[in-house]
């Protein structure tokens, strides 16, 4: 068998689930396999195959972005992660379905329809990522790229009970991801186990001129971290990040994962992140009000789809009316409320501000004694189709314990650490600036500890 008959065996198996009773609207686009190629046949990724979030450009297939705004659009240069995983020898079979934008947090937003949860096909796969979230946990793939603003890799690799991992912000090159938030965005991986996951972070991390917030630090070996250990490492456990709203299963299933590292030679111990409370409404100022710098460059003028005919006020409306979906708009027009006249220091500056006591409150703790901090990814397993749509507040609390981490730009990884009610958990991991093979470390442990009893 030749590497490429993985791939195309992928491809095969994606078109045939897809188009059947059991389809699960993972993927956008599927990769052509006649076109298929392998660029590098003794790279550390030769032959296999992976999916990419369809907010990654791609030159042999199109980036929508899950928008009709972008409907059918081919970008004429790769980002700088997808070019770094085909030159690892990854395949790509296909750009997988995601929330318009990145704008969600349930792939209920895509303009293409909603992905399934591969575990319940009545519930949502997490989202903005969860295409590929989903791809991975079907067995469509082993390994996958996605972007995370405020989870939207953490998040629902918890739903689907994968792995997924947001490094630091500067580690990964943000070229050729298409801006939601650009101080939050980040690439990140997937991956059926911690492994996997660290694998493709190996293959596409690192600096990159072309973006000017990747940082020239040295990658290190992500794969040999996950088998690091634990012993002597203080683990810090946010107070913040068990309210009473937690699922008391989840709370137990953490525990359960605390214990399984107090036994492997960690400490844990009890910490505070006072200005948790603020995360959300800071995140979602700061980030719809960076949206709706980004995306006004989809005016029918310059890439897109045209709409509306006669002047050109009635063909920016006609285009931005019917090419974005409704979530798109609600952001975009939060956003431009905070940055008015008249309001722009009073809810964006004030929310920049707020973002700086949130970093302030992970460089105490870090450098208080605390290596890493575990918490649980989100407060419930995987919610129904349809159940949050009609309240955006609900939907935007399912990140409440992911957004933290974008705005201070560390790192967090999300693992499965069990399940309630049938449906996976995960379980998070944040570690300081760059220190990836730390949280690395402590993921490692827990999955092995663990083994098949978090999933």
């Amino acid at each position: 068998m030749s590497l490429l008959d993985v791939a195309r065996g992928a491809i095969a198996r994606i078109r045939e689930r897809e188009a059947g009773p059991e389809a699960l609207n993972a993927f956008l686009s599927v990769a052509d396999p006649a076109s298929l190629t392998v660029d590098a046949p003794t790279g550390p990724l030769a032959g296999v195959p992976i999916a990419v979030k369809d907010i990654l450009a791609t030159t042999d297939l199109p980036t929508t972005c899950g928008s009709r705004v972008l409907e059918g659009y081919r970008s004429p240069f790769e980002a700088t992660a997808v070019r770094r995983a085909r030159a690892a020898g990854a395949v790509v079979v296909g750009k997988t379905n995601m929330d318009e934008f990145a704008m969600g947090s349930s792939t209920e937003n895509s303009a293409y329809g909603p992905t399934l949860n591969p575990h319940d096909r009545t519930r949502v796969p997490g989202g903005s990522s969860g295409g590929s979230a989903a791809a991975v946990a079907a067995g469509y793939v082993t390994m996958a790229l996605g972007s995370d603003t405020g989870g939207s890799v953490r998040q629902p690799a918890a739903f689907c009970g994968v792995v997924g991992i947001k490094p630091t912000y500067g580690r990964v090159s943000r070229y050729g991801l298409v801006a939601y938030a650009s101080s939050l965005d980040q690439v990140g991986t997937f991956g059926r186990t911690v492994t996997d996951a660290a694998r493709l972070l190996q293959a596409v991390a690192g600096h990159d001129e072309r973006d000017a917030t990747s940082v020239d630090r040295p990658v290190p070996d992500y794969e040999k971290a996950v088998r690091r250990g634990v012993a002597g490492l203080v683990v810090g456990v946010p107070a913040e990040y068990d309210p009473d709203e937690l699922d008391p299963e989840i709370r137990r299933l953490v525990n359960r994962a605390l214990e399984t590292l107090r036994a492997c030679g960690a400490e844990v111990r009890r910490v505070s992140l006072p200005h948790t409370r603020y995360a959300i409404p800071t995140y979602y100022v700061i980030a719809t009000a960076e949206a709706s710098s980004n995306l006004s460059r989809y005016d029918g003028v310059r890439y897109g789809v045209r709409r509306g005919e006669g002047d050109l006020v009635s063909m920016y409306e006609g285009t931005r009316s019917r090419g974005l979906g409704a979530e798109v708009k609600r952001r975009i027009m939060l956003g431009t409320y905070a940055l008015s006249a008249g309001y722009y220091d009073e809810y964006y500056g004030t929310a920049q501000r707020a973002r700086l006591h949130i970093i302030d409150d992970f460089r105490r703790v870090f450098y208080g004694g605390a290596d890493v901090l575990f918490t649980p990814t989100s407060p419930t397993p995987a919610f129904k189709l349809g159940e949050r749509t009609s309240d955006p507040v609900q939907m935007y609390l399912s990140d409440v314990f992911t957004v933290t981490a974008n705005l201070a730009g560390i790192p967090g990884l999300s693992l499965p650490i069990g399940r309630v009610g049938g449906l996976p958990v995960g379980g998070q991991v944040l570690a300081p600036w760059w220190d990836e093979e730390r949280m690395l470390g402590v993921a490692g442990a827990i999955e092995e500890s663990l083994g098949g009893s978090a999933r």
